[in-house]
């Protein structure tokens, strides 16, 4: 019989949520396991935030070097490929975990490699690949953070297909000539971007009406725009219907509804994400494998007083950042309960609640050009019954996105609670707009009070100058 091994808190996954509460719970002093089937640092850190950004930064780079005068004629060819791929490489460490392993030793937590699987109350089997196998029981906290997979429809003929995931579209090692994009979210969006940049010919095809469905409706056709000038093919209210890939390495075809056809040498298929919940023994606690965790304000799963889940396994955020942000608000939860603190800080915006994920939710897309957002859209706002006003601003008008490229193109919105006069909400599209989220996420945050935004200063010339000229729109 395999012995048990206890622990005060066992963490179930490696990606940055499940590192965030080694962290905090090592900080805190408690004795902590973290068991990971795959590689240390995650989905973020080796098939998606991470190598996808260092394909984009020279595509993005070109782009607006371009459009800046006495330099734009220096940067008329074609990206270095095997230059990009490189730089990528490196910052994926060649997809090894060598320095996750050596922070997760300098600060004293124990790493399993291996299959884990809840074995009932506060235990976690593991079942290592050379087929060893351990039973790590918590003295305080089991956590789930095993993350998502991409999500491949049931097409006929998509199996024999082999279509690129998200994984494969950020890992590939040669360009294909013509690639398909099925799907109209972030990784379709910055995937057209990136691989049109390094010479694919890029189709992408959107079930809805547009892309990037969850922001403002100009930041999506904004986006589309970008990307037909450049090349790219942007179609929207069309379905897949089949997948025919011609040989082990021919072309690959969709069907679409209706009968047309379409060829490509590669095909993605960027259509959602499910929780990694499959194989993790959740039947053993009365939870339902294959499923979403729920959790309350503090990631702690209802009914279950040692389980706590973060991450895009629980369905609050599916964001890298907001993962390691509820890492952080649950592994103060997890510390202070150990401790025996009577009383935890779960109201709202408390030091025990997540409460940024369904009030200030920051996300920056990393398309040319840059979409980022925080808080909620005009449509949210108004769905959820307050009483709002959007005001808008083009942002090429001012002054320092003139001088940052010639022909800036780009839009800015606030969504104002006119009841409190209140941020809810703000959206930015532009060149280097994802720099000026965090300014609009400390205001949701924080509810700055219009009468005192006016006060904050931007410099000129800087794009943020736009806040002044939102601002003056409102008051009039």
């Amino acid at each position: 019989m395999t012995e048990a091994v206890e622990y005060d808190v066992v963490v179930l996954g490696g990606g940055p949520a499940g590192e965030n509460i080694v962290d905090r719970t090592r900080a805190a002093g408690l004795s902590t396991a973290l068991v990971e089937s795959e590689l240390v640092g995650g989905e973020c850190s080796y098939w998606a935030c991470v190598p996808s950004k260092a394909l984009l930064r020279p595509a993005l780079a070109r782009s607006e070097a371009r459009r800046v005068p006495g330099l734009a004629g220096a940067v008329q060819g074609p990206l270095d490929t095997e230059a990009v791929f490189a730089h990528r490489d490196y910052w994926t460490g060649d997809w090894k975990d060598d320095g996750q392993l050596d922070w997760l030793d300098s600060i004293g937590a124990h790493l399993y490699r291996g299959h884990g699987r809840l074995y009932g109350v506060r235990k976690v089997a593991v079942t290592s690949p050379e087929g060893e196998h351990h039973i790590l029981v918590a003295r305080h906290a089991v956590v789930v953070a095993t993350g998502t997979r991409a999500v491949v429809p049931d097409l006929p003929g998509i199996a024999g297909a082999r279509p690129w995931t998200s994984r494969e579209a950020t890992s590939a090692r040669r360009v294909p000539g013509r690639l398909l994009i099925v799907g109209g979210s972030v990784v379709a969006a910055e995937m057209a971007t990136a691989w049109q940049a390094l010479g694919s010919r890029v189709t992408v095809l959107v079930r809805g009406s547009g892309l990037l469905p969850r922001m403002e409706p100009f930041a999506g056709e904004l986006v589309a725009e970008a990307l037909t000038e450049a090349g790219a093919v942007v179609r929207t209210g069309v379905a897949v219907e089949a997948v025919v890939r011609d040989g082990p390495a021919g072309p690959v075809t969709v069907v679409l509804e209706g009968g047309e056809t379409l060829e490509g040498d590669e095909l993605l298929m960027a259509t959602g994400r499910a929780p990694r919940t499959e194989d993790i023994g959740l039947e053993t606690v009365g939870l339902t494998p294959g499923d979403w965790i729920g959790v309350d304000e503090g990631c702690r799963v209802p009914g279950h007083d040692w389980l706590y889940a973060v991450g895009d396994v629980n369905h609050r955020a599916l964001l890298t950042h907001q993962g390691k942000y509820q890492a952080r608000i649950a592994g103060a939860a997890i510390a202070a309960r150990a401790a025996g603190s009577p009383a935890l800080d779960e109201g709202r915006w408390g030091a025990h609640a997540a409460t940024a994920d369904t009030e200030a939710l920051p996300q920056a897309v990393f398309t040319d050009p840059e979409a980022a957002a925080v808080g909620l859209t005009l449509a949210e706002a108004e769905r959820a019954g307050h009483r709002v006003r959007a005001v808008d601003y083009d942002l090429g008008k001012v002054s320092g996105a003139g001088l940052y490229a010639d022909g800036y193109r780009g839009r800015a919105r606030i969504v104002v609670d006119l009841d409190r006069e209140v941020l809810l909400g703000a959206t930015f599209v532009g060149p280097g707009a994802a720099e000026l989220v965090h300014a609009a996420t400390v205001a949701v945050v924080g509810e700055v009070p219009i009468g005192r935004l006016w006060h904050a200063v931007p410099s000129f010339p800087t794009i943020s100058e736009v806040w002044l000229r939102l601002l003056e729109a409102y008051r009039g």
